[in-house]
Formats: C-alpha cells, structure tokens, sequence
C-alpha cells in the first residue's frame, strides 16, 4: 500500500508522519520525509523562490518515492510537485514544460497511490525555519490544492484529515485499517 499526505506548508503533514513512525502498528511500514527538505539540502530554493531545477529534482525523488514495494507513508506525493509547480509557472519562475512534465508524471504515478491524505489548511501556519511563512503564498498554494484534487481521478483518492493532530491520527488509522479490510 502506498499513502501519502499532501497539503499546504504547516498543515500537520509531518507530524502525522511522526506519529505513524512511532505507532506499532506500522512497525514494518516505511516512512518517507519530505522530498522539498531533501531537495533544500541539495542546495536548492524551495517554496516561492523555487526555479526550473528545483522542480526537476523534486519531481525525480516523487518518482522515486512513488517506486515503492513496501507499505509506504510519503510526507508529500507527486500532487504536491504538480501543485508548487503550477504556482511557480503562474509567477513566472518554472517553465511550461517543467509543468507538463509534473502534469505527465501526475498521471504516471496517480494510479501507484492508494490513499492521498489532504490536511485541511485551517490551522495557523508556524515557522519552523524551512517553510515559507508568507500568507499570499499559502492561500495562492491552498487554491491550487483545492483545484487539483478535485478532478475525479484525484478526489477518488483523496480523505481530507481535519481537527487537531490527534483527530486527524485517528481519522488515518480508521482509513488505512478500512482499506486493508477491503484489500483482503
């Protein structure tokens, strides 16, 4: 099985990854931060100020990540590469083919993903040193997240998490136990 949590920066993805990592019962799951984190520590802008390589990069470790055999969490999926993307091409930092490019791989690696977890965006945004903390730009990125997991073949996908951390732990646990009773 392959889930992932996708959303704006500071909606509680990276916590509920940490919770699961902890949580025995995902002991032999895989855990797989988040690729912008990765992709900064390559010496990369990320967030608004991210350009044509940046993406690339983040695009080459979605494709990676989504290659998984193993019961996998992803911190980030490739709709979070796709959405970034049409952000940065809608400012004028990436180019339209680095769009088609994520928009080819969205559609590549959609069918791999068993479960996209959306983290509701109604929670104050905090700087913890690596997100972008400018409003316009979270609101402009909640609006292309809202955008794009609506279209049917995404939002067939997509279980929006909502309320504090615990609630939205409990909300993943009950969705992941429910899809592995239907799967066997």
């Amino acid at each position: 099985m392959l889930v992932s949590f996708t959303g704006a920066q500071s909606t509680g993805k990276s916590t509920l990854l940490n919770l699961s990592k902890v949580d025995p019962t995902y002991r032999k799951w895989n855990f797989v931060p988040e690729v912008t984190r990765v992709v900064k520590k390559m010496g990369h802008d990320i967030n608004e100020l991210g350009t044509d390589t940046t993406q690339l990069f983040i695009f080459a470790e979605h494709l990676k990540n989504h290659h998984n055999n193993h019961d996998t969490v992803l911190d980030r999926c490739i709709v979070d590469g796709v959405v970034y993307t049409q952000y940065l091409a809608s400012v004028g930092k990436v180019s339209k083919w680095v769009v088609h490019h994520g928009m080819n791989l969205l559609e590549m690696l959609l069918p791999k993903l068993d479960i996209i977890f959306y983290t509701d965006p109604n929670i104050p945004l905090v700087d913890d040193g690596e997100r972008s903390v400018d409003i316009d730009f979270r609101k402009n990125i909640i609006k292309i997240f809202e955008q794009t997991l609506s279209r049917p073949d995404i939002a067939s996908k997509v279980v929006t998490l909502k309320g504090d951390a615990d609630t939205r732990y409990k909300q993943f646990k009950k969705t992941i136990k429910n899809h592995d009773n239907i799967r066997q």
